[in-house]
């Protein structure tokens, strides 16, 4: 069985498409902003980016989250980095992506009207485009306009998973 990575920038809607998808498929949701470490937490409620070094024991922790779902899963992880998407490819060979795409201005409006108080600051959106490497190529990635519904884009990602073949392990 194969798992699922819904990826992008804060904003694009990782949650609520993850949320749909997950109970489409009947698989467990796993919300990778769940797995950060306290400190990564303090650093972006401070407006403070993420480096590299603080996402290596986050992305392995999350590896080990989707190796406890043989019958798959989905992750929301923002995965910006082939790095950090090839560290989870690691953990879970055959491990497919879904991209929310979206313009930077959208993001900052998503970000922006949070509700709920969450942790990550409307100034990290920046940020997050200068350290997004496009997945553009990679195997296994479906990349889709997160400005669609959410009942479109649930609709594609599973007919996607459907009638794609999966990346032998």
């Amino acid at each position: 069985m194969v798992s699922l990575v819904v990826m992008g920038v804060a904003g694009c809607g990782k949650s609520s498409l993850g949320h749909a998808v997950a109970q489409a498929l009947g698989w467990p949701l796993v919300e990778g902003d769940d797995f950060h470490p306290a400190a990564n937490v303090e650093k972006m409620r401070a407006g403070t980016p993420l480096v590299d070094a603080d996402r290596v024991g986050w992305l392995a922790l999350l590896g080990s989250e989707l190796q406890r779902h043989p019958g798959g899963s989905v992750l929301t992880c923002s995965a910006l980095k082939k790095i950090y998407r090839d560290q989870l490819r690691a953990a879970l060979p055959g491990l497919r992506f879904v991209h929310l795409a979206l313009s930077i201005d959208a993001a900052r409006t998503r970000v922006a009207q949070r509700a709920g108080g969450h942790y990550f600051q409307a100034n990290l959106v920046d940020s997050q485009f200068a350290t997004l490497e496009s997945p553009l190529g990679e195997p296994g990635v479906l990349t889709v306009d997160a400005t669609q519904t959410l009942t479109a884009l649930n609709q594609h990602v599973i007919q996607w998973m459907q009638e794609t073949p999966h990346a032998s392990p």
